[in-house]
């Protein structure tokens, strides 16, 4: 309909449906303590921000501006989150005391509870990670930590966002907290105004008042809960059925009915993208107006009486909505990046609030402990300089920063000279050191035949993988390399990330750098160990090669290759290697990898002599052991 013909005072178009969905489950997580969780999968990052703001402003209740979220990342600390030393002027001077940090403080307080965002559920720090696991759903939570003791009554909301290929890879009882997940692809946000006049005219009010204890809970029947059940069929764990129920109950409250039914479970459902199958003669509850209830192609359904599941294919039979229009079914969301199962590989997208289940990523190693730090000093002199923050001592002052903030307040304070206060001052913000490192040179013309080199080098994977290694890749040898003259590298914060297993299938090249990929090796060992200082306490580097350079090294750095170049690309490997030696052999290791081609099968072991290493069988399993290797057998 045009412009011209929408009557005076009436919207051109309603909400998107799935931004309505995503209002009316930030208003039960408002109404409900153990729905404070909220888990959105492939939401846009730019939209992070506009969905806090809407979040903010439900628990509020108005338009006032909420109280600053609490951004939690890669470099949330332990006594960032749970302590605030707090300075008070006393008649002798200045005192300062602990008191509770910014995910506790609030607790006590009358009015909104604060807003927690994650931006990336997987970037999250073991910090980050056990104050959810502790506070989330939790009706009490003691903590204790740096002088303080205290007996939190978690009130604040938390919002989350994680990509759907990636929920394999946080822990599952982290995934579980969050008892409200919903699947925010292609969603599009509208005003906040005009998205809240949507809801029924009393759930703001509701959720306003039920912050402050003053509407009575609704209650879960036996009937509810038997259809929690049917929705999630057996494969469902005790967690999911509570969520579900408490999201049921949650509507109920909103429509001020003393009991949530079956039919609240299914408008449940629907809310966080669940397919439900209608029992015959049962209603739907008002509440469930404009809830999505087809399923996304190709996901599993648990029929109503739990005893299978069917598939959803383009010949299921048109569903109807309540309008009368018939729903279309989607196209099969498209997948970012390579599975595990298949090499280069594309790993849908499932439409589904429990992606984890068709996820194939690693997860980490005991993922709530931190990596034990052998090296001595404090912790917050280790590590590379990622960001400032008060200084709460006088050590690792941010000189700059404390400067800067100093300059901002002269001309309120009126000094004769330059005057620096104690909040002025700023410490900097260090990343964690590794203790273990993996540096790989996979030279890719080497690997012919069906030789695939992922079970040769799969225990120095698990090696790197269990002690949460650092992992450097250098490649010689691919067919997809910007310059062939030129090996090329990067750095991984642990074996999980995602360039790394590509890595290992790259296709066969012409050109071998390898004396230029043995250089660009020795130097980035050369600078962990000069940057990470005595935190380095052991390192690995593993070179699957035949031995055969072809690419001399004044090539690589010039780029020119001028006549016939003979062994020069074998020789200048060798002396590269012998940077190798001159390091700490009692923390650094070395392997090479034999490829086993003839002729020349004596390289790799002329490598290994040079680098001080041992010789490690390739495909053909008749590899020897060098004699002179200073880092041993496997």
């Amino acid at each position: 309909m045009s412009a011209d013909n929408t009557p005076e005072g009436q919207e051109l178009e309603e909400p998107e449906e799935l931004a309505l969905r995503l209002c009316r489950a930030l208003v039960c997580a408002a109404v409900d303590p153990a729905l404070s969780g909220v888990l959105l999968f492939d939401l846009e990052p730019q939209l992070l921000d506009s969905v806090a703001r809407l979040f903010g402003r439900i628990l509020t209740g108005d338009s006032r501006p909420a109280e600053p979220s609490v951004m939690l990342g890669a470099t949330s600390r332990d006594e960032d989150l749970w302590t605030r030393p707090a300075l008070h002027q006393e008649r002798d001077g200045i005192s300062f005391q602990m008191e509770p940090g910014p995910l506790i403080d609030a607790d006590g307080r009358p009015g909104p509870p604060r807003l927690v965002v994650v931006p990336d559920l997987t970037r999250l720090s073991v910090a980050g990670m056990r104050a959810a696991v502790q506070l989330l759903g939790a009706d009490v939570a003691v903590v204790e930590y740096a002088g303080l003791s205290h007996i939190a009554r978690p009130r604040a909301r938390w919002l989350a966002a994680c990509r759907s290929v990636d929920a394999g890879r946080p822990t599952g009882h982290l995934l579980d907290r969050f008892a409200l997940r919903m699947p925010a692809a292609g969603l599009r946000l509208p005003e906040t105004d005009r998205l809240l006049a949507a809801l029924p005219p009393s759930w703001l009010a509701v959720a306003r008042d039920a912050q402050e204890c003053l509407v009575p809970t609704a209650a879960v029947s036996d009937e509810a809960l038997a259809r929690v059940h049917e929705l999630l069929g057996p494969e469902g764990n005790i967690r999911r059925e509570l969520s579900l129920a408490r999201l049921a109950r949650a509507l109920a409250t909103l429509d001020g009915e003393s009991t949530a039914t079956a039919g609240h479970c299914e408008a449940a459902a629907r809310l966080m993208g669940l397919a439900v199958t209608e029992s015959a003669g049962q209603a739907e509850p008002a509440d469930s107006q404009g809830s999505v209830s087809q399923a996304p192609p190709g996901l599993s359904v648990q029929t109503e009486e739990g005893l299978g599941e069917r598939r959803h294919t383009g010949q299921d039979v048109p569903r109807v909505s309540e309008a009368g229009q018939p729903l279309l079914e989607t196209e099969p969301a498209e997948g970012v990046g390579a599975g595990r199962g298949g090499r280069g590989g594309i790993q849908a997208v499932l439409a589904t609030p429990y992606p984890e289940d068709e996820a194939e990523a690693m997860r980490d190693f005991a993922p709530l402990r931190s990596p034990w730090q052998r090296t001595a000093g404090p912790a917050s002199l280790r590590g590379v300089v990622i960001g400032t923050r008060r200084a709460t001592d006088l050590s690792d002052i941010a000189h700059v920063r404390t400067v800067r903030e100093a300059a901002v307040h002269q001309r309120i304070r009126r000094t004769d000279r330059f005057t620096v206060s104690p909040v002025d001052l700023h410490s900097h913000v260090r990343a964690s050191s590794p203790e273990h490192m993996l540096v790989l040179l996979l030279d890719h013309t080497c690997r012919g035949g069906d030789w695939d080199w992922q079970d040769t080098l799969t225990p120095f994977l698990e090696w790197a993988y269990t002690r949460r290694a650092a992992v450097h890749i250098v490649e010689v040898g691919s067919a997809e390399t910007g310059n062939e003259l030129r090996a090329e590298s990067f750095a991984a914060r642990s074996v999980l990330d995602p360039r790394v297993l590509p890595a290992l299938y790259r296709p066969v090249g012409r050109a071998s750098p390898l004396a230029d990929g043995v250089e660009q090796a020795v130097q980035a060992l050369r600078r962990s160990f000069r940057q990470h200082g005595n935190s380095l306490t052991e390192a690995w580097l593993v070179v699957v090669t035949d031995g055969r350079g072809n690419v001399p090294l004044r090539v690589s750095h010039t780029g020119r290759l001028e006549g016939p170049v003979g062994a020069e690309g074998v020789e200048d490997t060798l002396t590269a290697a012998t940077g190798v030696s001159a390091m700490d052999r009692t923390r650094l290791r070395v392997a090479v990898v034999d490829a086993g081609r003839e002729p020349y099968g004596g390289l790799p072991f002329a490598l290994a002599d040079a680098l001080g290493g041992a010789v490690l069988e390739g495909p053909a399993g008749h590899a020897r052991t060098n004699g002179g290797g200073g880092a041993g057998e496997r």
